[in-house]
């Protein structure tokens, strides 16, 4: 299921949608902060230009913001073990504390997820950069 070839294997080592061998990130790790939105301007594998129009990845908002309900929720969840009440104050601290562990990882996989939308894979990209779907 997490083999190439697979849009799940794109998403999760935040590799080329198109090839799957090149990264899509300066810095590849989810939890670092180091570099953590320089993107390749393409593949340096394929040649696949990451980022085809200007405002491309207006769109992974929308992915981020359900990607960030699950830590929120599981924080959340979280407090209620350990605690009676949760007020609003303990709630915004929880998304606050989501956000800001988790950011690298959700800003990545929102844009992985969104570039993998649109872009299939291609098993000849890697060995001929001039494949269709350049």
């Amino acid at each position: 299921m997490l083999g190439k070839g697979s849009k799940l294997y794109s998403i999760c080592k935040l590799k080329c949608p198109r090839c799957q061998e090149g990264n899509l990130f300066e810095n590849n790790s989810l939890l670092s902060y180091s570099k953590m939105s320089k993107m390749l301007d393409h593949c340096p594998v394929c040649h696949q230009m990451y980022e085809p129009e200007p405002g491309y990845y207006y769109g992974a908002m929308f992915v981020s913001y359900g990607l960030t309900a699950g830590p929120t929720l599981a924080i959340v969840g979280l407090m209620m073990l350990f605690s009676e009440e949760i007020t609003l104050w303990m709630f915004m601290a929880a998304l606050i504390l989501s956000l800001l562990l988790f950011m690298p990882a959700l800003f990545k996989l929102s844009r992985a997820i969104w570039i993998n939308i649109f872009i299939s894979y291609n098993p000849l990209a890697a060995q001929d950069p001039q494949a269709k779907g350049h």
